[in-house]
């Protein structure tokens, strides 16, 4: 994956001016290491208001560059300075993955736990890993860097793709009153009316954060990546998987 300072390492400056980002952008190109540059609007007018450099080049690097672009010193009152070690990011980018890792190996011992039985819960836990590891293949095919606020988010995204999966399930291989078909189908309509909801309000929340939270900004676009590939999972590959075993079941007990 591509990571950001967060998880490498490096400078990030905020500049509290109004910048053309894409002249400053240029101008540090060359003089500047694995930059990104961005800029913080106010919610309500959308005016600009600050401007973040980052970097992975070292602190005093940077700042002298700054101030040869902007011809004059940074201060605690225009700027403020932040600067991680690689040795203490590569720490954290260590402890998130065992962190998921964790979340992911408990996940499936309580899917065993509940269901008891091999193909169903092997279903559900293919379809959380498939919903995390696309996610990741479309964000790095959109070029985005993964942060430690995106890692926190695969964590939310196994909750969310495990919900639909475990109801799925559970109305298929637990309730008897009505046919094959309209068990799926009515997991369908509950888990669908769940996810989109969650995708709406997801979206809504993206758009409106999406000007002055770079950390939200990346929690809500996993989530909609992920979410929108949970659909796909679920009602195509794990209704399958389930209706496939299911019909195996019913015509080995009548044999």
């Amino acid at each position: 994956m591509h990571k950001d300072i967060s998880l490498t390492g490096g400078t990030s400056i905020t500049i509290h001016e109004r910048i053309d980002t894409n002249e400053l952008k240029g101008y540090l190109s060359d003089k500047l290491e694995s930059l990104t540059v961005r800029e913080i609007s106010d919610l309500i007018t959308r005016e600009q208001i600050s401007v973040i450099v980052e970097t992975t080049s070292d602190a005093e690097t940077t700042r002298a560059v700054l101030e040869d672009y902007l011809g004059h010193a940074l201060t605690d009152e225009n700027s403020s300075f932040e600067f991680t070690g690689s040795a203490l990011s590569e720490g954290f980018f260590k402890q998130l993955l065992f962190a998921v890792l964790l979340a992911f190996v408990f996940m499936a011992l309580v899917v065993f736990i509940i269901f008891r039985s091999f193909v169903p819960s092997l279903a559900i836990i293919l379809a959380a890993f498939t919903d995390i590891f696309m996610t990741l293949a479309v964000f790095n095919l959109l070029g985005m860097q993964m942060s430690t606020a995106g890692i926190v988010a695969f964590l939310m995204l196994i909750g969310y793709s495990v919900d639909t999966d475990i109801l799925l399930t559970n109305r298929v291989l637990k309730r008897r009153e009505d046919s094959l078909n309209r068990r799926i189908f009515s997991a369908f309509k509950t888990g669908t009316t769940m996810t989109l909801t969650s995708l709406l309000a997801i979206i809504t929340a993206l758009l409106i954060v999406s000007s002055f939270s770079a950390v939200l900004t990346k929690i809500f676009t996993v989530l909609v990546i992920g979410l929108s590939f949970d659909l796909l999972n679920t009602w195509i590959t794990n209704a399958s998987i389930i209706k496939w075993y299911v019909k195996r079941k019913e015509s080995r007990n009548e044999a």
